[in-house]
């Protein structure tokens, strides 16, 4: 009988859950030990998204709230420091908010989303109404947190309220957590209602987490650690922990042991090497850490196949916005060197502001380099003081995320130039092998290259077939065809003129030692060898035409072979 296995927790925040339902589990409780030895009154994590934040902030629920189910932590890490455990776990009334649903196109939606967010959590603690510990006042104003119609003063201190009259019930001081704190703020910005965003949530930090004496402790997640200015104001008690951080650099996110263990339970072991490649290669404080999400959609994909290959699913959470503004404003020579040394594998040295306004995020490439940083697509490797970091790309799939785009920018750009286009297009219909490579050579010359060995060739060559490919399909009037079956094997580009009397065969390789001629003349023999003109044979086309193009960085070469007529 075939081995049960633990179910994959994709996608599942909800820590007993996990620990109920017969989930695998990755034991991050050690952070609990270290968050209550190194005390901090408010604490705020930042990390990059689909890092576990919101399964940690569950955890915290779970462990310091009242009357808690304490055997969901049973065998783990902070159940074996007894004195702790019986000091803290289950012994704080809780008030747990997450804010990564207030996603609104405009601040009177937003507001209504915050409004219910608060209803929904007070729903929980409808027993107050029932205390005989709260008077007939302290009652009517909870009932306020229950009302759909709450107005700027009970909204503004909801979450001091709550913990005042918790407080009064309990007996004990409350543990406030504030999961994805900044969701509201990137919303409000992106739909042009980011002051009045700002001053909610302000509001309600300030009151909340500022001399508020029926607050036991306070921890709030994000991805953006915003300035002080704009909502921390005054705000002494708060210690902020990033990924720059060796302070709980372990507990978001998979450790290298955490993922072999993982892989080994599932007999996945022979993927260690792709998984590594993929989603390994983050640095948070001293730790190399693995994505999770990623981690584990691909371990749930092999599962079913195991000859499933990686793929890109931290890309689909997002919309890469900050990468496509990033790209867009490396104008510059020296950005553009610099996002090609990335993209090669390469680390470049840079000012890190790691506390900034939404407003300033996006004003400078400097900034942006910050925002790269602080939202995952690049790590550090290194630094040399407190805000000078060696950064990286860190792994497959975000290189991958750069290329793709570069080459959507670099299409659009193409779009724009019908006429270089359209004589690109030309020389290559006439057979004018000197300028193809011309004009391709230029082409190459404006957008950002792949540079030294980070990649294998077959990446390498795929970009280059990228960039061809963007050009070629301009042209209305052409059927173009990317890696179809032809003659004995698969060829990089096929084109069918309008007229169905020219058909065209490209060959693109990479150059990997700088001897363009030879490596096109092995791109043409490649073509002959695998008969890829065939498929136009077989439909009648009498004139084929047979290209082999060489890369290297951005210099090409173009050759023709001798022009081939069908005997038909």
């Amino acid at each position: 009988m075939k081995e049960s296995k633990k179910k994959l927790p994709i996608g599942i925040e909800d820590f007993k859950k996990i620990r109920t339902e017969g989930f695998y589990y990755v034991d991050k409780t050690a952070f609990i030990l270290e968050l209550l030895e190194n005390w901090g009154e408010v604490n705020l994590f930042t990390r990059p998204r689909r890092f576990g934040k919101s399964l940690n902030m569950s955890m915290l629920k779970y462990f310091f709230e009242w009357n808690t189910d304490k055997s969901v932590f049973d065998g783990l890490k902070v159940s074996k420091e007894t004195s702790l455990s019986e000091a803290y776990m289950g012994k704080f009334p809780v008030i747990s908010v997450s804010l990564k649903g207030i996603d609104a196109g405009s601040y009177e939606t937003a507001r209504a989303m915050a409004v219910s967010m608060i209803n929904e959590e007070a729903s929980r603690m409808q027993y107050l109404l029932k205390s005989e510990k709260l008077t007939p006042y302290d009652k009517q104003r909870f009932a306020r947190l229950l009302k759909s119609d709450m107005d700027d003063a009970a909204l503004f201190g909801s979450l001091r309220e709550l913990s005042r009259l918790l407080r009064e019930h309990c007996g004990k001081k409350a543990v406030i957590l504030i999961d994805e704190y900044d969701v509201p703020l990137a919303k409000a910005f992106a739909q042009g209602y980011y002051e009045q965003m700002i001053l909610l949530i302000r509001s309600m930090f300030q009151q909340a987490l500022k001399t508020n004496e029926n607050m036991q402790m306070a921890v709030l997640t994000g991805c953006m650690r915003i300035s002080k200015e704009s909502i921390f104001t005054g705000l002494n008690n708060l210690r902020v922990l990033t990924a720059a951080d060796v302070r709980f650099d372990e507990y978001f996110g998979f450790t290298d042991d955490e993922v072999r263990e993982l892989l080994a339970y599932y007999n996945l072991s022979e993927h260690y090497g792709a998984v590594k490649e993929w989603y390994d290669g983050y640095q948070f404080g001293s730790v190399g850490i693995y994505c999770p999400w990623d981690v584990l959609n691909y371990c749930d994909a092999l599962r079913a196949d195991r000859e499933a290959q990686p793929e890109n699913y931290w890309l689909n959470t997002s919309s890469n916005d900050v990468v496509k503004r990033f790209i867009k404003s490396a104008d510059a020579l020296t950005a553009k060197l610099e996002i090609e040394r990335l993209i090669g594998g390469g680390t470049i040295q840079k000012e890190i502001h790691q506390e900034l306004t939404y407003q300033d995020m996006y004003r400078s490439i400097d900034n942006l380099w910050s925002v790269l940083f602080m939202s995952g697509y690049l790590t550090q490797r290194g630094k040399r003081d407190k805000k000078s970091f060696s950064l990286a790309i860190p792994n497959m799939e975000i290189r991958e995320i750069f290329t793709d785009q570069i080459m959507i920018l670099f299409k659009e750009d193409v779009r724009k130039n019908k006429e270089t286009v359209e004589a690109f297009c030309t020389a290559v219909q006439k057979g004018n092998a000197a300028e193809v490579e011309e004009r391709f050579t230029q082409f190459l010359k404006k957008t950002i290259s792949i540079r030294d060995t980070f990649v294998k060739k077959r990446w390498k060559e795929n970009f280059y077939h990228g960039i061809l490919l963007g050009i070629l399909s301009c042209h209305n009037a052409w059927i173009v065809s990317s890696n179809q079956e032809a003659g004995d094997g698969y060829s990089d580009i096929l084109l069918t003129m309008e007229d169905e009397e020219t058909g065209v065969v490209i060959e693109v390789k990479y150059a990997e030692h700088q001897d363009l001629d030879t490596v096109c003349k092995k791109a043409l023999e490649q073509i002959e060898r695998n008969k890829y003109e065939e498929v136009f044979r077989d439909e009648g086309i009498e004139q084929i035409l047979k290209y082999g193009i060489a890369c290297y960085k951005k210099q090409c070469r173009v050759a023709l072979a001798p022009l081939a007529i069908s005997n038909e």
